[in-house]
């Protein structure tokens, strides 16, 4: 047998197999993490609304208003009556991060329960429900049916997964005649066999985003609701992107010409688009800093570990030789590439040290970077070790430096499925942006309205503004503001504090300090003239 015949035989192959042990034990890890994750990790945070949650109202209102943290898009709309009778909510208007919603006409006295799902602009579905009351609450609350389907947190994970890999090793590998060397004839079919998973993982990725999207089982796969769901969220842009990349992928290793060439740069570029379409980290701000860092991130990763498999299958001289060298040569420019990019992600995701050890975004974030430091160790043993003994003709180097590279893919695979699981962990960026949402309250009578914020909206110290118009929307000329806030629930008597007025009109309290999370009743008292005063009372929900 020939030495290109023996390069991974399995008589040579206890590195390699060692590792895919490892990938089997971290796999189901990840697997473990996925069954038992909280539906609590939200990508945009729910900030208001209307009515309140836990609100009773005197009578049945017009219309529902939910504000978020960030631009959403509905998935499922729901009100669930008193009798728990459920009915779909399909008018509404979506105005960047406040959705309002058409009430029903015929509201029941009683508790219901307004149950929403949407879908943030980074592609993550979120979902909650919000208790109000006409004229009292209901001896016994409706309660809406959440569906939750651990194996629909797999088979997306999975779906990820497979294309990460088909993207990486098989447009990567692609790319390997374009930036390294000829692809070797040996390493054609491996490398069309991971373009194939990547290509078999779409319907599998785009079917798990949407039952998670719809908060559907498994068994509702063939639903066109959920198919509708996947493509037209933001991941389905991904999901497009990179199937044409893989298809012009596959076509490229079926032409080695100059055409061949062309085409494996234009699918080696889609790798950048696809996953900067869709993402935590594509939708943070700043967008121009972003999308950029995470393109260029995804084609150095691909074009890192598309080239692997390749050098190992090529590794016998004098072409293999040549190919090592040109790779050596050229690898710092791309690490520096994702290191650069990496890091500038990184920096506008975690924002604080801490939060790599505090939060599940971080902890994932820091598995990869240990991953990634060990991955950058083999690689420098490589370059700076072996890549010249092998040069000169050293077999024991040779076989060495395959041994390695074995074990560089497989810590690689490790890499992409840990980097799968950061579609079910919010960034602290989000979290941050969700906590600093301030809190605010609408009361509105015939005499008088006021808008009530309270930033941010969670307990310790806080900020009060209020905006006060008169019972017709016009401007009301108040000459003092009073506010007050208790929760007698928790022994807190009413906390009082004068108001003063800045000169856009409005009014503000920037002493105060809220000790405690949970619902609080605010009171003002608004001396109009010297012989009337109007007080306005209702509830605000404060965040831990």
């Amino acid at each position: 047998m020939s030495e290109r015949g023996r390069v991974f035989a399995p008589g040579r192959l206890p590195a390699m197999t060692r590792q895919f042990r490892l990938i089997l034990i971290l796999l189901g890890l990840a697997i473990a993490s996925l069954t038992t994750a909280g539906q609590a990790l939200a990508h945009a945070a729910l900030t208001k609304t209307v009515p309140a949650d836990g609100a009773v109202v005197s009578s049945a209102p017009g219309e529902f208003s939910l504000s978020f943290s960030e631009p959403v898009s509905p998935l499922v709309l729901n009100l669930i009556g008193p009798d728990g009778t459920s009915r779909p909510l399909t008018r509404f208007t979506l105005s960047d991060r406040t959705l309002t919603i058409a009430a029903p006409s015929d509201l029941a006295n009683g508790t219901h329960v307004l149950s929403w799902r949407v879908v943030s602009e980074d592609g993550h579905p979120v979902g909650g429900s919000v208790l109000f009351s006409v004229g009292a609450p209901s001896a016994a609350q409706p309660a809406p049916i959440v569906q939750t389907d651990p194996a629909v947190r797999i088979a997306l994970w999975l779906g990820k997964l497979g294309l990460y890999l088909g993207l990486a090793f098989g447009i990567g590998g692609a790319a390997f005649i374009v930036w390294v060397a000829p692809l070797p004839a040996t390493a054609r079919r491996p490398i069309a066999g991971f373009l194939a998973l990547g290509l078999l993982s779409v319907p599998v990725a785009l079917a798990a985003q949407g039952l998670d999207a719809l908060a559907l089982p498994l068994s509702g796969a063939l639903q066109a609701a959920v198919w509708q769901a996947a493509t037209t969220s933001s991941f389905g842009r991904t999901v497009l992107i990179a199937a044409l990349a893989l298809l012009v992928a596959l076509i490229a290793l079926a032409q080695p010409n100059r055409s061949g060439r062309m085409l494996a740069i234009l699918a080696w570029l889609g790798t950048g688009a696809a996953l900067a379409a869709s993402g935590h980290a594509s939708a943070a701000e700043p967008q121009f800093l972003t999308r950029p860092a995470v393109f260029l991130h995804a084609v150095g990763m691909a074009g890192w570990a598309g080239a692997l498999l390749p050098l190992a299958f090529a590794l016998r001289p004098p072409d293999g030789a040549q190919a090592l060298q040109r790779f050596s040569r050229r690898i710092p420019v791309l690490l520096l590439v994702i290191l650069l990019s990496g890091a500038a992600l990184a920096i506008v995701q975690v924002q604080h040290p801490q939060a790599l050890l505090t939060t599940p975004y971080g902890l994932v974030l820091t598995g990869k970077l240990t991953l990634v430091t060990a991955l950058i160790g083999l690689g420098a043993f490589n370059r700076y070790r072996l890549t010249e003994a092998v040069v000169s003709g050293r077999a024991s180097a040779r076989r060495l430096l395959v041994r390695i590279i074995a074990a560089e893919i497989a810590i690689i695979v490790a890499i992409l499925a840990v980097a799968a699981l950061w579609r079910f962990t919010p960034p602290p960026r989000a979290i941050a942006a969700a906590m600093a949402q301030p809190a605010s309250v609408h009361i509105h009578t015939n005499k008088a309205m006021a808008d009530i914020s309270l930033t941010p909206g969670r307990a310790g110290p806080v900020t009060i503004t209020v905006s006060l118009l008169d019972g017709e929307f016009g401007p009301l000329a108040a000459k003092e503001l009073r506010l007050a806030l208790s929760r007698p629930e928790a022994g807190i008597e009413p906390i009082e504090r004068q108001a003063t007025k800045q000169a856009d009109g409005s009014w503000q309290i920037g002493d105060l300090t809220l000790p405690v999370a949970g619902r609080w009743t605010v009171e003002l008292e608004i001396l109009v003239s010297d012989f009337e005063m109007i007080r306005l009372k209702e509830t605000v929900e404060i965040r831990p």
